[in-house]
C-alpha cells in the first residue's frame, strides 16, 4: 500500500509517494506558480498511482475548520492567485481518494513527532526559519488549531539594542519574521544569509531574536522540545548562541530537566529535510484511517 504527500509550499510543490514506513518512492518538485498552471501537473502526477490516501500540508493561511464551507481553502495569503483557492477540494474531486489537510509547519512537525526526533513527545514545537517564519505545535498529542492556525512567526520582538533595522513585515515590522527571516536578514546586511557566515555580529543579533522568540514559546505553550529547521537553520552555528540566548533571557524562571539540557532541547530538524513529505505520509495515513 502506497500513499500520496503533498508540500505545498509558496515556492514550490514537492509531491511524493511513500510507503507507510516512511520509505520515499518517488518524489518531484513543481514550481508553486498560479493554480491554472500548477494544481494541473499536480494532479497528473497522483493520478494512476494507486495512491490509499493523500496528505496536503500546505501554505497559509488556510481554513482547517471542518465545519466552514471553505473547509481546505488557502485564505488571505500574500500570493494574490492562491488567495481564496479550494486546494483541498480540488484534489479530492479529481482523485476521488481520503485526504488530510494541514499546515506547512504542522505538516513539518507531525513528519518529525512520527518519523524523527520528536517520536513519544507529547508537545512539541517546530519552527521553520527561512523565506518566512512559521511554527507548528504539538500540545497533549494532538496538533494545536484552535481559532484558526498558530501564527508563531508574527509574534511582536524587542529590537536589539545594536539593530536599527525596522522590518519587512508589512503588518508588524519588528515580528519574528520581520527581523529574523531570510528575506529580512538580506534586507538588513544586503547580502543572503548564506554569505554572512563569517561575521559574528550577524548571528548574535539573529540568535537574540530566536532565542527572544523561543522564550515566549516556553512560557506559553510549555514544549518538550523545540525543532528548528528551515534554510536560515542550515547555519549550525546558530544553535549554541541560540541556546545560550534562551539560559540568558529566561534568567532561571524556570528549571526543569529538559531546559537543564538545551543540548537536547532546541534541536534541529532531523529528517534531511523531509520533515514536511513524511508529515504529508501521517496526514495520509490518519485520513485513511478516518483520523
Amino acid at each position: 500500500m502506497v500513499y500520496g504527500a503533498l508540500e505545498a509550499g509558496g515556492t514550490k510543490m514537492i509531491c511524493a509517494i511513500c510507503k507507510e514506513n516512511g520509505e520515499i518512492l518517488e518524489q518531484v518538485s513543481i514550481p508553486t506558480s498560479s493554480p491554472d498552471e500548477t494544481m494541473p501537473r499536480v494532479i497528473d502526477f497522483f493520478k494512476d498511482k494507486g495512491i490509499a490516501a493523500l496528505g496536503v500540508a500546505c501554505f497559509g493561511p488556510i481554513d482547517l475548520d471542518k465545519s466552514s464551507e471553505t473547509y481546505g481553502y488557502i485564505t488571505s495569503t500574500p500570493k494574490v492567485k492562491w488567495q481564496n483557492y479550494p486546494i483541498l477540494p480540488v484534489i479530492e474531486k479529481a482523485l476521488s481518494v481520503p485526504a488530510g489537510f494541514d499546515t506547512d509547519v504542522n505538516g513539518s512537525l507531525l513528519g518529525e513527532v512520527s518519523f524523527g526526533s520528536g517520536r513519544g513527545l507529547e508537545n512539541a514545537v517546530y519552527i521553520t526559519i527561512g523565506t518566512g517564519i512559521g511554527g507548528g505545535v504539538l500540545s497533549n498529542g494532538k496538533l494545536l488549531h484552535g481559532m484558526l492556525h498558530p501564527e508563531l512567526g508574527h509574534m511582536i520582538l524587542v529590537p536589539h539594542e545594536k539593530d536599527h533595522f525596522q522590518g519587512i513585515c508589512p503588518f508588524h515590522k519588528n515580528c519574528f519574521e520581520g527581523m529574523a527571516s531570510g528575506p529580512a536578514m538580506e534586507a538588513r546586511y544586503g547580502k543572503k544569509a548564506d554569505s554572512l557566515s563569517g561575521i559574528p555580529l550577524v548571528w548574535e543579533i539573529e540568535a537574540y531574536y530566536i532565542g527572544q522568540a523561543l522564550c515566549n514559546i516556553i512560557l506559553t505553550l510549555s514544549p518538550e522540545r523545540i525543532i528548528l529547521g528551515g534554510g536560515v537553520m542550515h547555519q549550525m552555528q546558530l544553535f549554541p548562541l541560540i541556546r545560550k540566548q534562551v539560559k540568558e533571557q529566561l534568567n532561571g524562571y524556570i528549571k526543569t530537566k529538559e531546559l537543564a539540557d538545551l543540548d537536547n532541547y532546541i534541536v534541529p530538524a532531523s529528517l534531511n529535510d523531509n520533515q514536511g513529505v513524511l508529515g504529508c505520509l501521517q496526514l495520509a495515513i490518519n485520513a485513511r484511517k478516518g483520523k
